[in-house]
């Protein structure tokens, strides 16, 4: 009988990954053989990592993969709060670069059956002499299990050099403890069928290190030299996050603006007693249109209603649009536009993600100055919208036709009469 795996295999040795960094959060992890780079996909999903490296000796084949750890138009769209970096390098686990030193874990998924067991010896004294992460996850095949599956000769994979019993596993991984300062647990993934887990084991067996004296301690080869950098940089990519003062500024505007409009439309609607005609349903949709509606406004009406006790009243203030007399060089009129003025200190108390973005009121209003999106008043405590009411009456004007008969009753110039220009020039 084959022995299925639910989820599959490979699955369950990612997620014990997953798992592993759900609890223990740690900010830079490197995949070591990381191949077609499927774990760092799932990876780069959380937010607690902030450098997550890949190193393959497979150059050819990171290339290929590698792409799918760009950001995605969603990260652009809502950045991360803290920073992520994300580097690609091909290079051989049994050299040493001075660029992975220090990591907080570093996992070896199904790599070290690869190698030979010479370069095992080689790998025990890069990865956990000279990088010495805090963490290190190491997996690879059981050999006890393989008699489960009926079909398998050998090891089970034609690449494989070796494939350990736990007993050699724990072997090599205690003597690892003993020349670089670790200690180990030992777990796995892929259970037997039943009445046979304690006599094989699991399918993947899992050392997990965990560097004595934790991440303050850092035991590296002495004679050593530091900058050794012997990987090759594939790729590189800053993920774009809250740290980028532009893309801070940029997600603050919109949150202000959206939660200014918020306001003011509320504020309108309580003065007028009747709201703006965008939010009217079409005729034969109310029902429906209510029924959505009903379940947005809710989650809004408890970060608006308490704003509105302080929102401030309509305020005139001169709009920049000037209409002049053609060449005389004065002013002809001045047009006055009607504002509803929302105070930065109510957006900043009432609205917490504004809040958590700016850090301070000042802060706040330092952000919005001169920002082109957003108009403050003159003393740049309120945030300025023009009334809907006002705007709309403007458009109506201008749809009329008479904004462009206006421009053209002061740009007209005569007519060229070819006639009159023939007859002067003596052409019949």
């Amino acid at each position: 009988m084959d022995v299925r795996f639910s989820p599959a295999l490979h699955r369950q040795r990612h997620q014990f990954v997953i798992d592993f960094i759900k609890k223990n959060k740690p900010k830079k992890v490197v995949d070591l053989g990381c191949s077609e780079c499927s774990l760092l996909k799932q990876l780069k999903f959380h937010c607690e990592i902030e450098l997550l490296a890949g190193v393959d000796i497979d150059g050819a084949k990171v290339k290929r993969k590698m792409q799918g750890l760009a950001p995605m138009l969603t990260d652009y769209l809502q950045p991360r709060n803290d920073q992520l970096l994300v580097e690609m390098y091909q290079g051989s686990v049994t050299q040493r670069d001075a660029r992975l030193r220090g990591f907080d874990l570093a996992t070896s998924i199904e790599l070290i059956e690869h190698l030979t067991l010479a370069d095992v010896d080689r790998f025990s004294e890069v990865v956990f002499g000279y990088m010495s992460p805090a963490a290190v996850i190491v997996s690879t095949p059981n050999y006890e299990f393989n008699p489960l599956f009926p079909r398998l000769a050998g090891f089970r994979h034609s690449d494989h050099k070796f494939e350990w019993t736990r007993a050699e596993f724990k072997s090599w991984a205690l003597k690892v403890c003993v020349d670089h300062g670790y200690q180990v647990e030992f777990t796995g993934v892929g259970r037997a069928p039943p009445g046979q887990q304690e006599r094989v084991g699991f399918c993947s067996q899992i050392a997990v290190f965990h560097r004595l004296g934790g991440r303050e301690v850092c035991n590296v080869f002495r004679d050593d030299a530091d900058d050794a950098l012997s990987y090759t940089l594939l790729y590189s990519e800053n993920y774009p996050s809250l740290h980028d003062n532009n893309i801070l500024q940029r997600v603050l505007v919109m949150e202000v603006l959206y939660w200014a409009e918020q306001l003011r439309r509320r504020w309108v609607e309580e003065e007028t007693g009747q709201g703006d005609d965008a939010d009217t349903p079409a005729e034969g949709e109310g029902e429906e249109w209510h029924r959505a509606s009903e379940q947005h406004l809710e989650m809004e009406e408890k970060q608006t209603a308490a704003a509105m006790k302080n929102l401030v009243e309509h305020q005139d203030v001169e709009d920049g649009e000037l209409f002049w007399t053609g060449g005389q060089g004065q002013q002809e009129s001045g047009r006055l536009r009607r504002c509803v003025s929302v105070p930065l200190s109510v957006l900043w108390s009432r609205c917490p993600k504004i809040s958590a973005l700016s850090g301070s009121l000042g802060n706040l209003r330092r952000l919005l100055t001169d920002h082109p999106d957003v108009k403050l008043s003159q003393d740049g405590s309120a945030v300025l919208l023009n009334d809907q009411e006002q705007e709309e009456d403007r458009d109506d004007l201008e749809d009329s036709g008479f904004a462009e008969a206006r421009r053209c009753s002061h740009s007209c110039e005569p007519e060229e009469d070819w006639d009159a220009d023939a007859l002067a020039s003596g052409d019949k």
